[in-house]
């Protein structure tokens, strides 16, 4: 049977918004120009809310349970790259992105639109599981939170060739949602 990845995983427009997403030329992240800053409005009134931050992170948390109580209701993965873009911005000012060697680093390669943003779906995948793994360190509030994270890396690097596409979909999902519960986003927001 062949799979067919959900379109809120591989879709690459934000918004709906015509030449969007990372690797787009007109996305511009950082800039006041550019589609990336037209999403970027939308994603902070979309996610001012406490009560719907919360939402987003416990669903990222557990998105098996999320996907199977509430199929329609997946936020995109290239949204959450969107708010982990945006929260990791807001961490340099109060150094919730983890300081030097945090996430300022995933946030560069993100931006750069290459090790995420691969035509292979499942590399772009594990490069992000990786990458956002190893900083983890730098801003995570105990042993467990860390161990965690840990053992989702390392299952994900010894089992990646035998993983199914939507397990590792939901690894992915699962480590976005650590990131943003240890950063303090549900209180801070973007």
């Amino acid at each position: 049977m062949t799979y067919y990845p959900s379109p809120t995983e591989t879709e690459k427009e934000v918004y709906n918004i015509p030449n969007s997403g990372w690797k787009s030329k007109q996305w511009n992240w950082g800039s006041a120009r550019g589609t990336g800053h037209d999403a970027a409005m939308i994603c902070r009134r979309r996610w001012d809310s406490r009560e719907d931050r919360k939402k987003l992170v416990q669903s990222l948390l557990d998105p098996v349970e999320f996907k199977a109580s509430y199929p329609d209701s997946e936020v995109p993965f290239e949204e959450v790259k969107l708010i982990l873009g945006l929260a990791w911005q807001r961490g340099r000012w109060d150094g919730s992105d983890g300081g030097a060697g945090g996430y300022g680093e995933v946030l560069s390669i993100m931006a750069d639109a290459r090790r995420y943003e691969d035509e292979d779906e499942v590399i772009s995948a594990l490069n992000f599981i990786e990458d956002v793994s190893k900083r983890f360190a730098t801003i995570s509030r105990n042993v467990e939170e860390l161990k965690k994270m840990k053992c989702i890396a390392t299952e994900i690097q010894g089992r990646h060739h035998h993983a199914g596409i939507e397990e590792l979909f939901m690894d992915r999902r699962e480590v976005a949602g650590m990131v943003l519960d240890a950063m303090g986003f549900v209180d801070n927001g973007l």
